[in-house]
């Protein structure tokens, strides 16, 4: 039945359905669970080191034990994965960013450790250069400043390859420089990583919403004044978000992210509809940030747009969300 053939008022009463909360339930088209949760972590040197994060509350840089210990509650919570970020000391921060695939390096080292401790929770590294750049870009730059596609590649290849070699699950190039999902993959099968999959942020746009996730991992005094607007997509552009994806699932993406997350849920429901493919979104720094300002004003109820604003993504179409909320969302979705 069409809605222009559908039955109108009294013989159909859309509340009716809504009077109890039992048939609520039984006609609510999505659900949000625990399983559905990405949790992104950020990590640094030492042991038994707690940093708050000023422009994110409650969100901590946390040294490798104190992240063990987190990390084994997110297990039990039922969440599936978490994402590992780096803060970098900035004495291993170069223009050519070496320091990202190094085989000691503080990611590699984390991946070793939580595979050790937790063999069944997935890990996700992040396979971009800012966190490593002495300039905070994201890729090697030429000499007008400009990012050098194929010049970074041949470094995300080598920081890819050092992270799945430590034991990463799933490797999420967020970088955006063109061919380097085809290029990744290659050198995965190359060395026989055949089961290590890919999780390609294809449509992240170069928006305004990530300040305090750089305040986090310390890119922000690197990047200054520039942008990132030659290689992050122009927020203006839905049609381009889909090319992109089909591009990477085509060289060898086994999930795409869109990023950032509620702004850009028209661009996740085009791609989940349009493409059929694992669709995930990161509810990204500044989302949180804003969220966590209205919260403690006592402007918003925190529990119930949390998550409402989770439960957002589901409708839109995406299988999973990255969010700093994923703790704090999950001991309310078990109870």
């Amino acid at each position: 039945m069409s809605l222009g053939t559908s039955r109108q008022f009294p013989a159909a009463r859309m509340r009716r359905m809504r009077k109890d909360d039992f048939s609520r339930r039984m006609m609510r088209e999505s659900t949000l669970t625990a399983a559905d949760l990405i949790w992104p972590v950020f990590v640094l040197e030492g042991s038994g080191r707690r940093e708050a994060v000023p422009s994110m509350p409650g969100v901590e840089r946390l040294s490798l034990d104190l992240l063990i210990e987190e990390a084994r509650e997110a297990f039990e919570l039922g969440i599936p994965a978490l994402a590992l970020f780096p803060v970098v000391d900035v004495e291993l921060k170069s223009e050519l960013a070496e320091e990202a695939y190094s085989a000691s390096g503080l990611v590699q080292r984390s991946v070793r450790e939580l595979k050790a401790a937790l063999p069944e929770l997935g890990v996700i590294t992040d396979v971009a250069l800012d966190p490593y750049t002495s300039h905070g870009q994201d890729g090697i730059l030429d000499e007008a400043g400009y990012v050098h596609n194929d010049r970074t590649v041949e470094t995300l290849l080598k920081q890819a390859l050092s992270h799945a070699e430590a034991g990463a699950d799933v490797v999420a190039p967020s970088d955006m420089m063109d061919g380097r999902i085809g290029a990744i993959r290659g050198v995965l099968e190359q060395e026989h990583l055949h089961n290590t999959r890919i999780m390609a942020y294809s449509a992240k746009y170069a928006s305004s919403y990530y300040g305090p996730f750089r305040d986090a991992v310390g890119s922000a005094g690197n990047l200054g004044k520039a942008d990132k607007t030659t290689y992050q997509m122009d927020p203006a552009n839905g049609d381009e978000a889909l090319h992109e994806v089909a591009m990477d699932i085509a060289e060898g993406a086994d999930m795409v992210m869109v990023k950032p997350g509620m702004p850009y849920l028209d661009v996740v429901r085009r791609v989940k509809e349009e493409l059929k493919v694992p669709t995930f979104a990161y509810q990204v720094s500044g989302e949180y940030a804003m969220h966590m300002a209205a919260f403690e004003q006592g402007w918003l109820d925190a529990d119930k747009v949390m998550l409402e604003s989770l439960m957002c993504f589901k409708r839109a179409g995406a299988d999973g969300v990255l969010t700093y909320f994923a703790k704090r969302a999950a001991r309310l979705l078990v109870r």
